[in-house]
């Protein structure tokens, strides 16, 4: 197509007018987005130093740092695009209607994920501690913003959603420094009581681990359909737990074996009567 020089003279004007009206509000746009770019970096990472300061979690602190920085940079795009003319009413309303489809898609993980804010932030357990949570026993091996990881006993690795764990109730085991040793002890109903009780507080005391404060208790507990039940309830140090679980109930089976103090097992006693025909 050959243009005349009128009609490229005429293009050449146009183009002119287009760029004087159009080109500084375009420049300003371009100003606004870098700026705007450097200040939402700077203010996410003030924000990062804040949080290291008030010594929240690393895990939620690059989320936290990433949510102020992406937040920023997007009011910052839209400030940029309404400077160049833009019309950003309709582009809001199309990201918002994005936003709500994304959103219901993906309730259950944002779900998760707001657990997971409210776990790191509330500090219901830590890595280390032994926990029960959404009816699973493990050592927290990692507490993630979608999904905490516990191992169990048996060394298997469970995944449970923070969404379960948060709407359920939490037991940590390990939380405290202390923990108090739960045992029942049954002696046959002909046996000495007394004695009995003597044994247990002698095992109980002889036990270098056991604390003497709070003061263990050992106490008739009931009187059940085969047995005198005892309640033997020393306290330890929470890693001691297992230790002298273990450690008593094996010494209270040797002891009262060697002391003639029976353990009775449940039995039943069947009666024979004769008839007569």
């Amino acid at each position: 197509m050959n243009l005349d020089p009128q009609t490229i003279q005429t293009l050449l004007e146009e183009g002119i007018k287009l760029i004087s009206v159009h080109g500084v509000h375009v420049l300003i746009a371009i100003l606004i987005f870098i700026v705007g770019r450097l200040v939402a970096k700077n203010v996410a990472s003030l924000a990062r130093r804040l949080l290291l300061k008030a010594r929240v979690d690393e895990t939620l602190i690059g989320f936290l740092r990433n949510i102020v920085y992406y937040t920023l940079l997007a009011a910052v795009v839209i400030a940029a695009l309404g400077q160049a003319g833009v019309n950003v009413t309709s582009f809001l309303a199309v990201l918002g209607a994005a936003g709500l489809a994304v959103g219901l898609a993906l309730k259950d993980s944002l779900s998760n994920f707001a657990a997971g804010v409210m776990l790191i932030l509330l500090k219901f357990f830590q890595k280390g501690d032994y926990v029960t949570v959404a009816g699973t026993s493990g050592t927290v091996k990692a507490i993630n913003i979608f999904n905490t990881i516990l191992t169990t006993p048996d060394n298997k690795n469970v995944i449970v959603p923070n969404g379960a764990i948060l709407s359920a109730t939490i037991v940590n085991v390990t939380a405290n420094e202390t923990r108090r040793v739960d045992l029942v002890m049954g002696i046959g109903y002909d046996d000495d009581l007394l004695k009995a009780k003597e044994l247990l507080k002698k095992i109980v005391a002889e036990d270098p681990r056991i604390l003497s404060d709070p003061a263990p208790v050992i106490e008739v507990f009931e009187l059940a359909d085969s047995s005198v039940n005892f309640v033997v309830r020393p306290w330890c140090k929470t890693s001691d737990y297992w230790p002298v679980y273990y450690a008593i109930t094996e010494k209270v089976k040797i002891i009262f074996d060697q002391e003639g103090i029976s353990i009775p097992y449940p039995q039943q006693d069947i009666h024979l009567h004769t008839v007569e025909k």
